[in-house]
């Protein structure tokens, strides 16, 4: 059984969606602590309501200081030996430092067909490049800004009509499908690319 550790900024509503599938019997992974880097992420509430240990690393005493806040990441984490990480909405970008010591065991979720859109407002530079279609990636993580091998993608169609928050939306909805999908092949070994197409008619 892989433990797995959660990283969430706000909401975390891809993190209920992991926990929820991991409940789920015969899954080979298990949640081992929600990690936030905000006390106010309502992420670490719904995970105390499924029974998932919280633990919270603020960033801000560590000013510019990404090693000293990823030291204390790392040393928070040590009670609960995580196998595995999961970003999901954690809004802080990772030096090399970090990942190299996850490397090919942290994975993440991002709203867009990576390559494209790195970095953020996804939604709306879809829109502004007349993109037919749009969607969300899984990934292996790296320190290069949502890089790494790609482990799973969500095709949708763009609608006419589409705002950047119509579109979030429907994505959103093909992020709970696709990251828990990964993450349990993931846990299993299984690193085949997971592609699900939602653009037929």
């Amino acid at each position: 059984m892989r433990r797995v550790a959660v990283f969430v900024s706000g909401g975390g509503s891809n993190m209920v969606a992991l926990l929820d599938d991991m409940a789920v019997p015969g899954h080979a992974a298990m949640p081992c602590v929600v990690l936030a880097n905000r006390a106010d992420a309502g992420g670490l509430a719904r995970a105390t309501e499924r029974g998932v240990p919280t633990v919270v690393v603020d960033h801000r005493p560590h000013g510019p200081d990404r090693a000293a806040f990823e030291a204390a990441i790392s040393e928070a984490l040590t009670p609960f030996a995580p196998d595995l990480i999961c970003l999901a909405g954690f809004m802080r970008k990772l030096t090399a430092g970090f990942t190299d010591q996850w490397a090919g065991r942290m994975i993440n979720i991002h709203p867009s067909l990576l390559p494209k859109y790195k970095g953020l407002n996804t939604h709306a530079r879809a829109l502004e490049a007349g993109d037919a279609v749009h969607g969300c990636t899984v990934h292996e993580v790296t320190a290069a800004l949502d890089d790494g091998p790609i482990l799973g993608q969500a095709r949708i169609p763009v609608l006419a009509g589409d705002t950047p928050q119509t579109l979030a939306a429907r994505v959103l909805e093909q992020e709970h499908l696709l990251y828990p999908a990964v993450l349990r092949r993931f846990a299993a070994g299984d690193r085949t690319p997971l592609f699900l197409d939602n653009t037929k008619t």
